[in-house]
């Protein structure tokens, strides 16, 4: 995973281009040394604000810093019958297989001025009419692989166990639920991870509210969202889009006074950012020096020898350790070599399990 990529859907008219825009803006104007590049008009790279970098930075005398990121693909033309090509249907959902999570954004808002699609404000049958599209393709793609692997089982009976799990998904997505609901065991899952189903992937919902909802983000919409993501174990981010808007043009120190002013501790946006870390199971660490201080997205468990792996696989392939000192210890003793003097510099071997925030000196070959 080069950084986090996060496809973005939702029904016309329910604030998704109003939040791709707050991110993208967002991204232009991270005058930082990240290029904010739209790849084409529907792709943005935004940086994830860790102010632990800028301190370390400070400590190393680093030319430069380098955030972490994460991608946002606006994912068009989402509309009933997408499965079936309707819409922008099949490139679509070519773009949201390639993506590691959804961000679902949904209306949680009554206004007269926006129409919404079904004329009504309904945020449940909203998901069920997307989902559906989701569940729809699934099921397509699964049928096809199914048959392509019964006529290799004669040869292959090890394929059997693989087919018995994707008749098992046959079968779940026919009751029109996504693959994510489905109890499966250990095995199961591996086998459904190989494919990229689209039910499969984790979701985040976004309840995008008015400016009636600030600063508690909460109402009755929101409320039903919450108790439908519950059953399938996903996490609902309420956020005020517009106002995400609205902040993405002003300057760091504007944005954090106007959103006190508003009683809101941090953008909906850092707030967006981090759930899909954690969703992800995602963690940090760090290195530093004086040409660069950068921070490295990795899956959580992940040990040593493949953190090495995200910097060059050079470094993976030729470990001999990993010299590792936790943030709080390069603060509080001003850096390795005064961390070193103080004992609280660890040499950890290939099998050590990497913590959020470790900051990482790697020997190799």
């Amino acid at each position: 995973m080069a950084n986090l990529s996060c496809g973005i859907v939702g029904l016309p008219n329910v604030g998704k281009s109003t939040l791709f825009n707050a991110l993208t803006r967002k991204a232009a104007a991270a005058v930082a040394n990240y290029p904010f590049c739209t790849i084409d008009p529907n792709v943005g790279i935004v940086e994830v604000g860790d102010p632990r970098l800028q301190i370390l930075s400070d400590i190393s005398g680093s030319d430069k810093l380098v955030p972490a990121t994460v991608t946002f693909v606006d994912i068009a033309g989402l509309v009933k019958g997408a499965s079936e090509g309707e819409g922008l249907g099949n490139k679509f959902l070519t773009n949201i297989r390639e993506t590691d999570a959804i961000i679902h954004v949904v209306r949680c808002f009554e206004e007269s001025d926006v129409i919404h699609v079904s004329g009504k404000v309904d945020p449940i049958d909203d998901i069920e009419v997307i989902n559906l599209e989701l569940i729809l393709a699934d099921l397509q793609m699964v049928e096809n692989i199914a048959q392509k692997l019964e006529k290799q089982l004669k040869a292959k009976k090890e394929l059997q166990a693989v087919y018995d799990t994707l008749q098992k998904a046959i079968a779940h997505l026919n009751q029109n639920k996504s693959l994510r609901s489905m109890p499966a065991t250990p095995e199961e899952k591996t086998h459904l991870a190989q494919y990229p189903f689209l039910t499969n992937k984790k979701v985040l919902y976004v309840a995008n509210v008015n400016e009636d909802s600030l600063p508690s983000l909460e109402n009755d919409l929101v409320k039903k969202v919450r108790a439908y993501a519950e059953q399938e174990e996903s996490t609902v981010i309420p956020i005020c889009a517009k106002l995400e808007e609205e902040l993405a043009q002003l300057t760091p120190s504007e944005a954090q006074e106007y959103l006190q002013s508003l009683g809101l501790q941090e953008t909906g946006l850092d707030r967006l950012i981090k759930a899909a870390f954690a969703t992800l199971d995602l963690i940090t660490y760090i290195t530093t020096g004086e040409i660069e201080t950068r921070a490295w997205p990795i899956p959580k468990g992940a040990n040593a020898q493949e953190a090495a792996g995200k910097i060059h696989t050079d470094i993976q392939k030729g470990f001999i350790r990993a010299e590792v000192v936790s943030f709080d210890d390069m603060v509080t003793y001003k850096g390795r070599v005064g961390a070193r003097e103080a004992g609280k510099a660890r040499s950890e071997g290939k099998e050590y399990i990497v913590h959020d925030g470790d900051v990482i000196l790697f020997f190799h070959n």
